[in-house]
């Protein structure tokens, strides 16, 4: 009898859906054994691409605050079958997980869908996605999925070069290498290349061995964790907290509260985490141990 595999997603750019199906490619292969269903999340009312500057951050507080907006129905495929894993695709947006991604957690279809199942989770994001993550483990445990293995797909660039590039691409929509930038977002090559996760997950999965299988995607170069930018991510977690509360509840300033945040964002990128990158490498030798223990977690499943 073939295995039900569901494979749970929303892709804006199409970025995360290549890497969703390379994934689920060795799933595919062998039609014989596994039934591949596919479900693209899709809003009532969907966000444009490529963005405007406005549009982009004026989505600040919701992303942020994990507000919902409504998710049209699954289709009956996804609602009426029995599955036996789930692979959920994500992306990240103001360092929570976006805001589609959010809607279908929220809605009253994502525990009849979650429930009891052993979940993968697989993330294309530019380099920030640690403590989204941890959000994310949250919902999964509250919906009573069960964790078995996460992915996180990144752009290699440095920092400030992915910056630049990723916002070329959200507002114009140009992916491509441009002057002296190169292309945005999760290289090909890696994208290409995780077939390999999907051989990986496909082995555990019909040997019943689910329980060791992020320690093998680990050992797979599948999760890399950068302890500085962790330390930025836990600063920008605090500093967007009181942001997002602030212009959510001061709703007459809210245009020029987005303006003032706009302005603060560039300038915390361009300025604070710069500072901040010097602190954590001056620091280092006194909290090596510390941030060895905290990658382990990051790089696990388990919550703590």
């Amino acid at each position: 009898m073939r295995k039900n595999i569901l494979i749970i997603y929303y892709s804006q750019t199409g970025q995360l859906e290549d890497i969703v199906k390379n994934v689920a490619h060795p799933f595919e292969e062998k039609k014989e054994e596994y039934d591949v269903t596919y479900y693209n999340i899709q809003l009532k009312k969907d966000f444009p691409f490529p963005w405007s500057s406005d549009i982009f951050f004026n989505t600040f507080p919701e992303s942020y605050l994990q507000i919902p907006s409504e998710i049209l129905p699954p289709p009956e495929e996804v609602l009426n079958k029995k599955f036996d894993l789930i692979i959920f695709g994500y992306q990240v947006w103001y360092l929570t997980p976006s805001i589609p991604i959010i809607s279908f957690l929220k809605s009253g279809f994502a525990e009849n869908i979650l429930k009891d199942m052993p979940v993968v989770t697989i993330s294309g994001t530019r380099n920030m996605w640690m403590l989204s993550q941890e959000k994310l483990k949250v919902y999964l445990k509250n919906l009573k999925a069960k964790l078995v293995g996460n992915i996180a797909l990144v752009d290699r660039h440095d920092n400030y070069t992915s910056v630049l590039t990723i916002l070329r691409w959200m507002t114009t929509g140009k992916k491509e290498k441009s002057g002296l930038l190169p292309a945005a977002g999760v290289s090909d090559e890696e994208i290409n290349g995780s077939g390999k996760y999907g051989r990986i997950i496909e082995a555990h999965f019909r040997n019943n061995d689910l329980d060791t299988l992020q320690t093998d995607l680990v050992k797979n170069n599948a999760v890399e964790i950068r302890a500085f930018l962790v330390r930025v991510e836990k600063v920008g977690n605090k500093i967007f907290t009181i942001w997002s509360n602030l212009i959510i509840k001061k709703k007459e300033k809210r245009p020029l509260l987005i303006k003032f945040f706009k302005v603060y964002l560039m300038a915390a990128i361009w300025i604070i985490s710069p500072i901040v990158l010097v602190l954590h490498l001056l620091t280092t030798p006194i909290f090596w141990f510390k941030r060895k223990k905290q990658r382990q977690y990051l790089q696990g499943i388990n919550l703590k």
